[in-house]
């Protein structure tokens, strides 16, 4: 067998090593357990908000199907409650960078539209945005969904 035989400095720096090596472990999973408590905390809280809006989406759906005799009122309201649900929505998603993409032009950017159709407009310029059939997103800096939209085209 062989024995081997280092300085009482080489040691001492070994020691050192595997002694702040522990201390970085520990560091670490501390980091790690409280990133994910964060993370749990974070999700709780997106799913305490998603319920505000069912509880909203529920409310409403339970008096339109109880309400026995059709009113004028509620017909009137039923937009004004839906852009509500719609709003608490954007909400949520603002809080975690998720941004509605607006549009500066009338002129697709090909960088976050994608064109689904299009239809024969003389009256305008070639691929002139028509209608916007979905709502695009960005995240940060990064595009979660490309706004889907109609152009024109002539004949």
């Amino acid at each position: 067998m062989n024995n081997y035989k280092i300085s009482e400095e080489d040691r001492n720096k070994l020691l050192s090593l595997i002694i702040n090596l522990t201390k970085e472990e520990a560091s670490l999973k501390q980091a790690l357990r409280q990133q994910g408590e964060n993370n749990r905390s974070e999700k709780e809280q997106i799913f305490l908000e998603l319920l505000e809006v069912f509880d909203t989406l529920e409310s409403l759906l339970n008096y339109l199907e109880y309400r026995h005799e059709p009113d004028d009122r509620v017909g009137k309201r039923l937009p004004k409650s839906l852009k509500s649900v719609q709003t608490k929505l954007l909400s949520i998603l603002e809080k975690r960078q998720v941004l509605k993409i607006e549009l500066s032009a009338d002129q697709p950017d090909f960088t976050i539209c994608q064109v689904v159709a299009r239809e024969i407009r003389p009256d305008l310029e070639e691929q002139t945005i028509t209608k916007i059939v979905r709502q695009g997103f960005t995240i940060e800096d990064k595009l979660l969904r490309p706004m889907e939209v109609i152009t024109s085209k002539q004949e």
